[in-house]
């Protein structure tokens, strides 16, 4: 699992969420299969101000290895 990604069960369920936030790595990427550009996601979501185009290739790397599988 990328460094960016975090599951712990004290947090949504133990839903993975973008470390350190309480924002599920699902909604991220529904925002950007509905279009948004990574600029437009830290506008909606602040808490992701840190968020770079290396953290989102891991999760979408990540997440493409879980569905080959």
């Amino acid at each position: 699992m990328p460094h960016i990604i975090e599951q712990n069960p004290k947090i949504l369920s133990g839903q993975p969420v973008i470390r350190n936030t309480r924002i599920p790595v699902a909604r991220v990427l529904a925002l950007i299969g509905m279009g948004y550009t990574l600029p437009k996601l830290k506008r909606e979501l602040p808490d992701l101000n840190k968020l770079t185009k290396k953290d989102l290739a891991d999760i979408f790397f990540h997440y493409s290895q879980l569905a080959s599988k």
